[in-house]
């Protein structure tokens, strides 16, 4: 266990930066899935404007790499450029 005062306040604030990470990267993903399950192309390209937005903004904030992040974008809009 730390002794110091900063390390315990850094335990805390990793603590609290990693559920907020986690919530965000699962919220995506429950996104993506959504669109992936999308059958209607007008709705898709709703739902892909606001997963993109989301992707980007974990990316930006290095929850995820900024390939993985090219990557998943050019899949879906295959994807829905596909329907």
């Amino acid at each position: 266990m730390a002794n110091h005062k900063s390390a315990l306040k850094r335990i805390r604030s990793n603590n609290a930066k990693r559920l907020r990470n986690k919530y965000q990267h699962k919220t995506t993903r429950t996104f993506i899935k959504r669109l992936k399950d999308t059958t209607d192309k007008s709705e898709a390209q709703e739902l892909l404007k606001k997963v993109v937005s989301m992707i980007d903004k974990l990316a930006k904030k290095n929850i995820i790499h900024d390939n993985k992040a090219a990557n998943k974008k050019s899949k879906l809009t295959k994807l829905v450029n596909s329907l």
